[in-house]
């Protein structure tokens, strides 16, 4: 350091000394600014607290003059408001006064056509109401608003039951039949809706409907709702049977024409929805037969005493078509009439409300049903087993439809689920009491006398009794499931399954199939019984066989061509052998009648003598004794067989050949033992007839118009 002091020039230090000394002269000028500018600002200070001070002063004066005013101005204003709204509650509750007077030319006048204002003047009375009921219960105007509060009620219910009333129209038959049936050959076919209401209507009626549920406080509408509804149903099915007394015997057209127009030049089928009864079902199988009792079985007239089992007319079956439309038609309008329900009535009362509103459809319906019941019991009684085949096409039809039946009624009173069951049951009664007491009628059928065809031809019993069976044929799961029903199986002999003894196996198809064919099986089993007995009334053994041949032979093409016979192999496998055995047995019996003829053909008691030697006149009496024998008998047979009949062209034909070929050969042999001999002289006497001429008269029998 001092080595560079020493360096330092002279007039270096003095320049920094005097830059010092500058630079102090100026720091001690900035303090001195600073210590003024410091006084004047104390002095500034001082003036503003003292101004602040005098403010101050000042505002607490203010404020002690203005916070009275103030306190005083917020008073006015709550004050103010108060009147307002006293004034503004005064006008609301003057008004409630007021609501009896303007509302009455709008409840006077109605709802009708203006439902929207009506409703709004019945809100403003309820308003009033409730008012009246909080605030001055003793005051005359609430007696006033409640009873314009019930008019107006009252004439929403009137405006209820008119609409309903006025618009409610019974659904057309033929719409209904577009509804229920189902044409297979229809490629496409839409649903028909059924509407029973306008739109415009159904949306007032459920407006009304709503407030009175809401409002009203009042179920009385709900009870006029299934009255209309109830009655408009019962009509709808009502106009349907009349329909059907109408046009169905005429045109027998029993769907909607409608139907018939949507049909396509080449159809693509498809399975119908719903099995639809077809009209005269019971008299097929019955026209049938009766070409084949009137006519034979090979076209050919065989007997003019038969008189086969008639048929219900048409009037009849019109009666039973429409019943079972009938059925269709209420499950249809039932499911209908619930949906329109639903829409108008309260959820929880809307069961209760449909059970109501089916009532009186549904009882005629059973009642009607039950009337078919007690005719074929009446029937019964008289021993007229036909008249209860009427319940084998209503009843499957039931039995069809007994599921949607079900649906529809889910949710109803136990009474009316069970009222298609009990008619259900009650026609399987009486059903199978009539199947029963039909078997019996045919084993017990009395052994008439005048009763007996002359002729040896089918019997009236035979052709009632398969005309009968024929007509169970198209109601062979019916019959079954009737018979399985009164649990008949033991009386046919039927093994049960173990698995079959529950009620719910036993109704199986399988079984009811077997149950059927005992039945049937029982039928004909005691109507070759009857016959058997009945053939003893001949005194001719020959015509007795012809009887029952022609019985049993028409009994068994009747099932060959009826298709029972497939039926009847379900418990009898060897049924047509058997039948077939005994149709032989009695063209043998019949062919014996012929012995006693040809008895005089035979070499018994025949001479025996040499070629050329005198034949003595007992020998010659003998040989005259059996041409006269044979011709005589011949004579005969020709003259009484000739008005037998035997209706099948077939078994007649074999019978003629085979009695020709026997009586031929026969005679052909006699004639050429005794052809070099001379026992008379007159031999044209006896040999009447050449064997083509025998031939002739064999070929004549069973032919009352030869």
């Amino acid at each position: 350091m001092g080595i560079t002091s020493r360096m330092i020039p002279t007039e270096d230090a003095s320049a920094r000394k005097r830059e010092i000394e500058e630079k102090l002269k100026q720091e001690q000028e900035t303090l001195s600014f600073i210590r003024e500018n410091l006084e004047k600002s104390d002095q500034l200070t001082k003036g503003m607290v003292s101004i602040l001070s005098s403010f101050e002063r000042r505002l607490m004066q203010l404020e002690n003059s203005i916070i009275p005013v103030h306190k005083q101005t917020e008073n006015l204003q709550r004050l103010q408001e108060n009147v307002d709204k006293t004034l503004s509650c005064l006008d609301h509750v003057i008004s409630y006064y007021h609501v009896a007077k303007d509302t009455d030319r709008i409840i006077r006048e109605g709802p009708s056509g203006r439902l929207d204002e009506y409703l709004a003047c019945i809100a403003r009375i309820q308003k009033a109401v409730e008012y009246f009921q909080d605030n001055n219960p003793d005051s005359p105007e609430l007696n006033t608003v409640k009873a314009r509060f019930e008019k107006g009620k009252e004439l929403l219910e009137a405006e209820f039951r008119s609409l309903l009333t006025r618009y409610s129209k019974p659904v057309p038959p033929i719409l209904i039949l577009d509804a229920i049936s189902v044409d297979e050959d229809i490629e496409l076919q839409e649903e028909v809706v059924l509407e029973h209401l306008p739109e415009a209507v159904l949306q007032d009626i459920i407006c009304i409907s709503g407030w009175l549920v809401e409002y009203g406080r009042n179920q009385d509408f709900m009870n006029v709702y299934f009255q209309i509804r109830s009655s408009q149903l019962d009509r709808s099915i009502k106009g349907l049977k009349e329909h059907f007394r109408k046009n169905s015997a005429s045109s027998g057209v029993l769907y909607s024409p409608a139907v018939q127009t949507k049909r396509k030049d080449t159809p693509t089928k498809k399975a119908p929805k719903r099995p639809v009864y077809i009209p005269g079902t019971i008299r097929k199988a019955q026209n049938l037969l009766k070409q084949y009792s009137q006519h034979g079985l090979d076209g050919k007239k065989g007997g003019s005493n038969l008189t086969p089992l008639e048929g219900k007319d048409d009037v009849l079956d019109i009666e039973i078509d429409s019943y079972i439309h009938c059925i269709s038609a209420f499950v249809k309008l039932a499911q209908s009439e619930y949906a329109l329900l639903t829409e108008i009535i309260p959820e929880h009362h809307q069961k209760k409300t449909f059970d109501s509103l089916i009532q009186e459809a549904l009882d005629n319906l059973m009642l009607e049903g039950d009337n078919i019941v007690s005719a074929a019991r009446r029937a019964i009684m008289r021993h007229d087993y036909s008249a209860v085949l009427t319940i084998f096409p209503i009843l499957r039809h039931l039995k069809m439809n007994k599921s949607e039946f079900d649906s529809t009624l889910q949710g109803t009173a136990a009474s009316t689920k069970n009222k298609l069951p009990t008619l259900i049951t009650s026609m399987e009664t009486i059903g199978a009491k009539a199947l029963e007491e039909f078997a019996d009628s045919i084993k017990n059928d009395p052994d008439k006398e005048y009763n007996m065809p002359k002729d040896g031809t089918v019997h009236e019993l035979t052709s009632n009794a398969i005309l009968f069976l024929q007509q169970l044929l198209d109601f062979h799961e019916t019959a079954g499931a009737m018979l399985a029903s009164q649990v008949l199986g033991d009386t046919y002999n039927i093994p049960l399954d173990p698995r079959e003894t529950s009620s719910a196996s036993s109704s199986t198809s399988d079984f009811n199939k077997r149950l059927l064919s005992s039945y049937i099986c029982k039928v004909l089993g005691n109507l070759q019984l009857n016959l058997l007995s009945k053939s003893k009334v001949y005194e001719d053994s020959a015509l007795s066989a012809i009887f029952l041949h022609n019985n049993y032979n028409y009994i068994l093409k009747s099932l060959e061509k009826s298709e029972l016979i497939q039926l009847v192999t379900v418990t009898q496998r060897k049924a047509e052998s058997s039948y077939r055995e005994l149709i032989k047995q009695q063209i043998d019996i019949y062919q014996r009648s012929w012995l006693k003829v040809l008895e005089h053909l035979t070499d018994k008691n025949m001479p025996i003598f040499q070629p050329g030697a005198k034949l003595k006149d007992k020998e010659r009496q003998v040989i005259k004794d059996k041409f006269k024998g044979f011709n005589d008998g011949l004579e005969e047979l020709c003259k009484i067989q000739k008005g037998w009949a035997i209706p099948d062209k077939e078994q007649r034909d074999y019978i003629r050949q085979s009695q020709r070929k026997i009586v031929s050969d026969a005679y052909r042999a006699f004639l050429h033992r005794c052809a070099n001999i001379s026992f008379t002289k007159n031999p044209e006497k006896y040999h009447k007839y050449r064997p083509e001429e025998v031939e002739e008269m064999i070929e004549k029998l069973f032919d009352t118009s030869a």
